[in-house]
């Protein structure tokens, strides 16, 4: 399903930090968007055991406390009439994730819009997001303001320019 109704667009090395790539999965006919982990991810090729998966942002900011309400929030159909939403830039972290190794990630947003919903389901099957990303192991769901939909993919690349980014990793690797 993933592939046949969503675009996939890119952002390698977020902030700075290499092989730190994410994925928007963009709905075709709608503007919802699924924030994933990118294949080259360190939390997918490393074999690394993910420990611990934090939505507390802040002190006073949890992406669990998010709460939207209006018409049809499950089908998107109605989705501009939601309330509560928590408004997400560019770089807005999402979550922590913690490897049984000592590192730590944070997963950024990557997009600007309303938060819709967090992937509750990874924080008590972590494994998920490693077996399946671009799935049942998605991050969160973002709905960009309807002006800003069509531009929502600057700065994001196209499933070709990343492959080319990872040829380049590939090859300097070498």
């Amino acid at each position: 399903g993933a592939e046949r109704y969503f675009t996939r667009w890119y952002k390698p090395d977020v902030k700075g930090r290499p092989c730190e790539d994410f994925c928007v999965l963009q709905h075709s006919n709608r503007r919802i968007c699924v924030i994933t982990l990118a294949e080259a991810h360190p939390l997918l090729r490393s074999g690394k055991t993910i420990k611990n998966i934090n939505y507390q942002i802040s002190a006073n900011c949890s992406r669990l406390q998010n709460k939207v309400s209006g018409k049809s929030k499950r089908t998107c159909l109605f989705i501009f009439q939601m309330q509560g939403a928590q408004f997400l830039t560019e770089l807005a972290p999402l979550c922590r994730i913690s490897s049984s190794d000592g590192e730590e990630y944070t997963i950024y947003s990557c997009i600007r819009g309303r938060l819709i919903e967090v992937n509750e389901n990874i924080l008590s099957n972590p494994a998920l997001l490693q077996e399946k990303p671009s799935t049942e192991g998605y991050i969160a769901v973002v709905l960009p303001k309807f002006e800003e939909s069509k531009s929502i993919t600057q700065g994001l690349l196209t499933q070709k320019e990343y492959e080319e980014v990872l040829l380049k990793r590939r090859g300097s690797a070498s």
